[in-house]
Order: structure tokens, then C-alpha cells, then sequence
């Protein structure tokens, strides 16, 4: 009997312990997954790759792909567009973790598939800025490094923070005190260099180092005091006072001397808080301020000043070849005559002109014009600057219409009017030694061929210096300039003619028109050299195979005027 009873509250406390695993796992699986959840691709409130009950997904037409944006019956985590993983942007160097693919895309990153960003590309080192330090990636130091304008140092062997930060305060600089032989004195550099300084038998008490402090501090109590002295410091613009002890203090002001203001001899003060610091010039040749900026022509060196003898040296250049002064690191281009729409003159050269420290500096670009000298002002400043650049001109004659030849983003050409190139000698290969005579390649005698009068021609801006001596290539490119024209008359019963079609170009202009296309493919035709001279034997003028004697020199005259 007892064992029934047993038996019957074993059945009851069993079914108890069943309803009520059944309850907790049905409530369980309604909270895991609620069945009104989607994954939006968009919410209607701009959010991305989020999960949230369909009415807030945004279904409207994606602009990038034309198709409206997608939702999805699943977790985000599980779909294709909004898995999670990292996010690259390539040109700023960072890297952002658990980051949808679709949101990375949006942005114009590069997505990986590794939430954590556990790759190459994100590996972090220290980034060592002058006397700042930043634990990022390589790509994000040399960003930083060019904003700051300083060279690229990243310390990969440095893996944490900590010691990146540890790093950093290492390039503090400040006063760093010692004892040597019973003396206590002073030497101004890094934290770095001062706990690190190794004992000798001189130095009898641990090194001590202070913070932005001048040696010159009085409450520091050493040998180390002021001066009226000055100095320059290697890697440093300004002049700066020196104390007893050869230390550079604070930069040179004649008004802040130790008996006008002891409190500039204490600390030290930051160049945006010295004398003179919004001056233009740099303070240039100033016998009261020392405070130099390079980028505005003025350097630390010898002069005469109210105390000390270094000033702010003038970098600048005066009195340039052209005559016009320019700014320390200006350049600008000179020529050798006449430059541009085809009017370089034979055996000219580009030349760019630069001042450093107050030297004019010539570099020539490279011969025969393969390369020509451009100039331009940064926008908002008279401050020039000027390169050599290839000569662009292989493709001039092949341009048909103007606004093809005038593209400056392609080539360097002008739009001469007045004649045009009919291609008929386009198989000459101006990269190669061969090249094909339009009048040889021609065997018909009744078709004008080569440059025909009217419409225009696309010509080299710069002309190419040619090697004439060594054959075929020269003469290719100035075969472009050829012309043969057929010239119709009419007979009369007495045997005289009289011309009745193509005429014009049996004149001086007509010749004119087309020497000047010749001067313009390069050292063709008849045109002036660097002294002054000219060719005769440029351009052949024949008629029916005859030579014409005497048009040459009219020829001659006008190019040399």
C-alpha cells in the first residue's frame, strides 16, 4: 500500500517537473526568436543591417543598385549583405571592426570578413610625430605624417599603446639635472636621453629630469644662468638665447634679456607665444626677434643684432636672371626666345629656375624639348611654382576636330586655321626610325595631297628638337608638312592660260602658310636658331619637278623678322 502511495506521488511530482520544463521551453523559444523580426537591409530612420519588426524596414529603390532594398527573415549576422566583419578605409589608414559589409561598401571601404580586423592591413604600431606619438596603422601614420609635414616614423616592434605612450613622453623635452664632480649642473634635452644616461665616475647622484623647464630655472639651483648670448640649433628655424652652461633657452627676444623679464628663463615658451610670430616676412633682418620661419624665407644665422650676433637671414633671391625677385622655395620656368604655338626656336631649351637660401638654382629640363617648363601661382598667394614635364606633341597631327586637340589633359597642342592635314601620311610612326614619303606613297599626279588650304590643323605647341643628322626619324615627321597641289588652267586659242581652279597656292602666302606649319612639327622648314640664323635648304618649292629659285629668301626674311 505504501508503495502505491509512493508510486503515485512519484507519477505527480514527474508530471509537475515535465509542465514545467514545457512552459520555461516554450516561453525560452519565444524569446529567443521573436517570429515578427526581419533583418532590414534600411530602416525607415536611415539605420543599417538592422533587426526589427518589418513595418520599419525601408523598401523604397536603392539608387546604387536600381532594386529596392532587401529584408530577410533571419538575423542579420546570417545574411550575405549585412555580414558583420571589417571595414578598411585604405586612405586614411583606419580600421573599423563589426562593421556590415553593406554599411563598409556604402562608404567606399574595403570589407574583410574578419569582425575582429585580425589582418595585415590593421596591424598597429607606434607613430612617433616630432614629440607626439599615436598607436595606429602604418597607412594612418604616413597620413598623419604628411598633414603634420614630417617624416614617416612607425616603430612596428612597439605592440601596445602603453609603450607607444611611454614612447612619446621619452621625446619630452625639459632640463636635466646631474651632479658632476660635486657640481650640480644641467644639460636641456629628452626625458629619453636623460634617465637613460649611463653613470660615470664624474656624475655622482641619479639624473633628474624636469619638464619643459629651462636649465637656466632658477629654483633648479644650477650652475647653468642667462645670457644676452645667442645660437642657432641644428633642425630649428629661430634664434635662440643661450644660458652659461651652452644650452639653447628660449628664442631670442631683446626685450625679454633675464634683468627685463627673469620669467622667460624659466620655462619653455611655445613659438606661437614668442615675439614677432605673425610676421610675414618672417622677421627678417630683425635685430629684436629672433623668432625665424623658413616657409617664410628666413633661417637662423650670423648678423648683427642688439644682443648676440645671430638674426633671421633673408633666404629670399633678388635680382634673378629675369630681374623679378622671388621667395625662398619658388621656381619658375625661363626660356630661350619665343615660346609656345609652334615658335621655339632650333636648338632652344626649357630651363627651371629655383631658390634655395637665397641662391638661384638652374635646372635644365631634358634636352630637344622632350620635356617643357610649366608655371603656375598656388590659388590665393603670388607664390610660383614651376616643373618639367614630358612634351606631349607625338599625337598633335592626328587630331582632327579642335576641341580634340586643344585637350590639354592629353596632349600639348595649338589649332593653326586656315589649312588642314588631309592623313594621307598617317602610317608614319613618330615612335620609330621608319616612316612613309606622302609624295612616294602616291602614284596618282592628279590629286593634291598632304596639307591642303582651308579648315585647320593640329600642330605641336612645343616643337620637338630633331636629331637630323641621324636619318630617317626627322625626316619622317617633317615629311608631314608636305603639299602637292594640282593647279588647273584654262587655254586660250593664242596659247596662253590662265588659271582657273586651286590658284592660291601658286603665291608667296600659300609658301609662307606652309613653312610655317613645317616650323612648327619640330626643326623643319625654314626657321631661326638660338644666334639668329636660319636654314636655306628647309622647304623645296618645285613646279612641274622644277626647282623655283628666289622664293626662298622672301621665305628667309620673314622668319627671321
Amino acid at each position: 500500500m505504501e508503495e502505491k502511495i509512493k508510486e503515485k506521488k512519484f507519477k505527480k511530482i514527474l508530471i509537475f517537473i515535465i509542465s514545467i520544463y514545457l512552459i520555461v521551453y516554450s516561453v525560452s523559444a519565444e524569446i529567443t526568436w521573436p517570429a515578427f523580426n526581419v533583418c532590414c537591409e534600411k530602416t525607415k530612420n536611415g539605420a543599417w543591417c538592422q533587426n526589427t519588426p518589418e513595418e520599419n524596414c525601408d523598401l523604397s529603390i536603392n539608387p546604387l543598385t536600381k532594386a529596392p532594398y532587401r529584408k530577410t527573415p533571419a538575423s542579420c549576422d546570417a545574411t550575405s549583405f549585412c555580414k558583420m566583419g571589417c571595414c578598411v578605409d585604405t586612405s586614411e589608414g583606419l580600421c573599423m571592426e563589426n562593421t556590415p559589409q553593406k554599411v563598409c561598401e556604402l562608404y567606399a571601404g574595403t570589407w574583410f570578413d574578419d569582425n575582429q580586423c585580425n589582418i595585415q592591413q590593421c596591424k598597429l604600431g607606434c607613430c612617433i610625430l616630432g614629440d607626439q606619438a599615436s598607436f595606429v596603422t602604418l597607412t594612418r601614420c604616413k597620413k598623419l605624417s604628411s598633414i603634420y609635414g614630417l617624416e614617416t616614423n612607425f616603430r612596428k616592434d612597439i605592440t601596445s599603446e602603453s609603450a607607444c605612450i611611454a614612447l612619446a613622453n621619452a621625446q619630452d623635452k625639459g632640463a636635466c639635472v646631474y651632479e658632476l664632480d660635486g657640481e650640480r649642473t644641467c644639460k636641456f634635452t629628452t626625458r629619453g636621453e636623460c634617465l637613460n644616461a649611463k653613470k660615470s665616475a664624474n656624475i655622482t647622484k641619479e639624473p633628474e629630469f624636469f619638464k619643459d623647464y629651462l636649465c637656466s630655472a632658477d629654483e633648479l639651483g644650477t650652475n647653468c644662468g642667462p645670457t644676452t648670448e645667442t645660437m642657432c640649433v641644428e633642425g630649428k628655424d629661430e634664434v635662440y638665447f643661450k644660458d652659461t652652461c651652452g644650452n639653447p633657452a628660449n628664442i631670442y627676444d631683446a626685450n625679454r634679456i633675464y634683468s627685463k623679464d627673469p620669467g622667460y628663463w624659466k620655462k619653455v615658451v611655445p613659438k606661437s607665444q614668442s615675439c614677432g610670430f605673425n610676421n610675414k616676412d618672417g622677421n627678417i633682418n630683425s635685430k629684436n626677434c629672433g623668432n625665424c620661419n623658413y616657409l617664410q624665407g628666413s633661417l637662423c644665422g650670423k648678423g648683427s643684432a642688439s644682443y648676440g650676433d645671430n638674426i633671421c637671414k633673408d633666404l629670399n633671391c633678388y635680382n634673378t636672371q629675369n630681374g623679378k625677385n622671388y621667395k625662398n622655395g619658388e621656381s619658375w620656368c625661363e626660356y630661350q626666345g619665343e615660346v609656345g604655338n609652334g615658335n621655339d626656336l632650333v636648338g632652344s631649351r626649357h630651363f627651371r629656375h629655383i631658390c634655395i637660401n637665397g641662391e638661384e638654382i638652374i635646372e635644365p629640363c631634358a634636352d630637344y624639348r622632350n620635356e617643357v617648363c610649366y608655371e603656375s601661382k598656388i590659388a590665393g598667394t603670388d607664390f610660383t611654382e614651376a616643373a618639367c614635364r614630358v612634351n606631349r606633341w607625338k599625337d598633335c597631327i592626328d587630331q582632327f576636330n579642335e576641341k580634340d586637340c586643344l585637350n590639354s589633359d592629353k596632349r600639348d597642342c595649338f589649332w593653326l586655321n586656315g589649312s588642314h592635314y588631309d592623313g594621307s601620311a598617317s602610317n608614319v610612326n613618330k615612335n620609330t626610325n621608319t616612316s612613309s614619303n606622302p609624295e612616294k606613297a602616291d602614284t596618282s599626279q592628279t590629286e593634291n595631297r598632304g596639307i591642303l588650304n582651308g579648315g585647320g590643323i593640329c600642330l605641336p605647341n612645343y616643337p620637338p628638337g630633331l636629331k637630323f643628322w641621324e636619318g630617317s626619324e626627322a625626316k619622317a615627321i617633317c615629311s608631314l608638312g608636305n603639299s602637292r597641289q594640282v593647279i588647273h588652267y584654262e587655254l586660250n586659242i593664242f596659247g596662253g592660260k590662265k588659271c582657273k581652279e586651286n590658284c592660291e597656292v601658286y603665291s608667296i602666302e600659300w609658301v609662307k602658310k606652309l613653312n610655317r606649319i613645317c616650323s612648327s612639327l619640330g626643326d623643319c622648314g625654314i626657321k631661326s636658331n638660338l644666334v639668329g640664323k636660319s636654314t636655306d635648304d628647309g622647304v623645296v618649292v618645285k613646279v612641274n619637278g622644277t626647282v623655283i629659285s628666289g622664293i626662298m629668301e622672301k621665305i628667309k626674311e620673314s622668319s627671321n623678322k
